[in-house]
């Protein structure tokens, strides 16, 4: 059998370098992955000479992401721009760097150790909340605000408190502004007075100032607490020594605070934004999942435990994840070698796109890809193929936070529904808009009645 080539896959005309598709993804990169989806399975585009394969397979993305890992390095120019904003984080790292940093942070992130973290979790939903007045609220400020503080309470034992807003503003314009830096080849310095410079100096200052004084303050003091600034400052990494491991450099402790603070709070919020209209716009599913909350806990706090037992509760999470996946799109890999892909041979350095958005919509894998139905994630239900369905991606590198994700949401969303009933104030969908996750183009205002006191 003869092998087809990157030459042979279907793709779009590209006039002009194809610099007329990449300003159409500065616009709405989603439209124009949408647009390929047509073609094929694997479907070939060039843009400045730089080749590249979608893959809207699920069986595909995983022979791609899980198979192939060790041929693929991240796309160099989404770190780039992440490297800038976080540091040498994880989520940017590659080689021996990145399989240090991954071993040694997985430590953190266990089940066990992230369900330590759930008093926290409540503790801050449980403030946010008790301040919250019936009526419309816009829902986007409400979750940003308590998933950051969330993340503030779980990083440094502190409740964010007045810098919240300013925070949540601030991570915002960072998001936005990396993602409209993706598609230059260089990120202009930050000093050059051109639109949006400014608003980046201003929100980077305050995000690594917060940071700073937080793990200053906590190296002067040599005070150990049992919070996740605390779990990294005291990681060693095992495989160095028989003895006592090597330790993350300072540096590395505050680059991974950095992440853990930017990317930690916003995909949580993003997913409770959607799942919040969905269940307000679909009153039948808010009942069922609210009843199932008051039979367990009776008007008591969550507990990490409480969380397992919460199946409907969390099919109705995981069925917003599919419609909105938090990170929609840009899950982009170099090939570091040549490789077999569906019976395609695609050269080293092909750029490979996989976009969540569409896998969790076609209408082959998903029965009424575009309704709100739990069911399909109850016990019982259908098997999802594999490759379906990956909110937190797919392959070595697997969201490591999802544990803490799904247990910040399922907390949250189960005392969202003890106290409040939502109703839509438009019946209008929100329009999605992607910056670096997916939210609701204008934001998203509901109407909360409340039912009780907390």
């Amino acid at each position: 059998m003869t092998t087809l080539t990157w030459n042979d896959l279907p793709s779009h005309p590209a006039r002009w370098w194809g610099l007329p598709v990449l300003m159409a993804m500065r616009r709405d990169y989603l439209a124009v992955i949408s647009a390929q989806r047509p073609l094929g399975e694997l479907v070939a585009q060039r843009i400045l000479g730089e080749r590249s394969v979608d893959v809207f397979d699920p069986e595909l993305v995983r022979e791609a992401m899980v198979e192939h890992a060790d041929a693929m390095i991240r796309w160099q120019r989404g770190p780039e721009v992440f490297a800038e904003l976080m540091g040498q984080s994880v989520l940017v790292t590659e080689g021996p760097t990145w399989q240090r940093q991954r071993r040694m942070l997985m430590q953190a992130f266990t089940p066990k150790r992230v369900a330590g973290y759930a008093a926290l979790m409540t503790e801050a939903a449980v403030a946010r909340l008790d301040g919250v007045a019936a009526g419309e609220v816009a829902m986007d400020a409400l979750f940003s605000h308590l998933t950051m503080d969330v993340i503030s309470r779980t990083l440094f034992s502190t409740p964010i408190g007045g810098d919240t807003g300013a925070a949540a503003h601030a991570v915002q314009v960072l998001s936005e502004t990396a993602l409209a830096e993706m598609f230059w080849p260089v990120t202009l310095p930050d000093w050059l007075p051109l639109p949006g410079k400014a608003a980046k100096r201003r929100a980077s200052r305050l995000l690594h100032g917060l940071l700073r004084g937080h793990i200053d303050a906590r190296r002067a003091s040599a005070e150990a607490k049992p919070d996740l600034l605390g779990m990294l400052m005291a990681l060693r990494d095992d495989a160095t020594s028989a003895s006592s491991g090597q330790a993350l450099s300072a540096q590395e402790v505050y680059d991974q605070c950095m992440v853990s603070f930017q990317a930690g709070h916003e995909t949580s919020a993003t997913a409770l934004l959607w799942w919040s209209w969905l269940l307000a716009a679909h009153p039948e599913a808010q009942a069922r999942a609210r009843a199932e909350v008051d039979a367990l806990l009776a008007g008591r706090t969550p507990t990490a435990d409480d969380a397992n037992a919460l199946p409907f509760l969390s099919a109705t999470l995981k069925e917003a994840m599919r419609l909105y996946p938090p990170v929609a799109g840009l899950l982009t890999r170099r090939l570091t070698r040549d490789i077999t892909l569906g019976g395609v041979r695609l050269p080293a350095r092909t750029l490979v796109r996989v976009t969540p958005w569409l896998l969790h919509r076609d209408p082959r894998r998903w029965p009424q890809p575009l309704a709100f139905k739990p069911e399909r994630f109850l016990p019982g239900a259908a098997d999802i193929p594999r490759g379906a369905y990956i909110p937190f991606g797919l392959g070595p590198r697997v969201c490591l936070g999802q544990h803490f994700a799904v247990l910040e949401m399922t907390l949250i969303a189960a005392l969202v529904l003890q106290r409040f009933e939502l109703s839509p104030v438009s019946t209008e969908a929100p329009k999605p808009r992607m910056a670096v996750t997916l939210r609701p183009e204008g934001g998203l205002t509901l109407r909360l009645a409340a039912r009780r006191a907390a």
